[in-house]
């Protein structure tokens, strides 16, 4: 069953690009990991995009991250699970949430998945 905090699907290959640009960010950029860095970050406006898991329980822990992306004009991506996320982020374990603050190397994967989540949601995520 999707989650409630999930608001649209996202392609296997919007997903993979999302990933992609999280790992070259974590090489030659910024990121942020953790629910309460990640929330800390859109808070602040430093987020230039946040990945986060479609299967995190309890729900309630992330279902706030979605409306301050949206308050904020932050892009977002869900991602399947949270040990692909971990993964993906430099972790052994699996991770609720990630946020890219200096996309480094990563900027044409990141340039298509914030036109790709721009018209997802009627653009109301802005490219920074």
């Amino acid at each position: 069953m999707a989650k409630s905090y999930v608001k649209f699907e996202v392609p296997k290959e919007i997903a993979d690009k999302s990933l992609e640009a999280l790992r070259l960010a974590k090489q030659s950029g910024s990121v942020r990991k953790g629910v309460n860095e990640v929330t800390k970050s859109v808070e602040r406006g430093l987020s230039m995009l946040v990945l986060l898991a479609a299967d995190v329980e309890p729900e309630e822990v992330v279902m706030h991250i979605p409306t301050l992306c949206e308050q904020k004009k932050i892009p977002i991506v869900f991602i399947e699970n949270k040990l692909d996320l971990g993964k993906a982020v430099g972790l052994n374990v699996p991770c609720a949430a990630a946020s890219i603050e200096k996309v480094g190397e990563g900027q044409a994967q990141l340039k298509e998945v914030t036109a790709w989540t721009s018209k997802m949601t009627g653009g109301k995520a802005e490219e920074k």
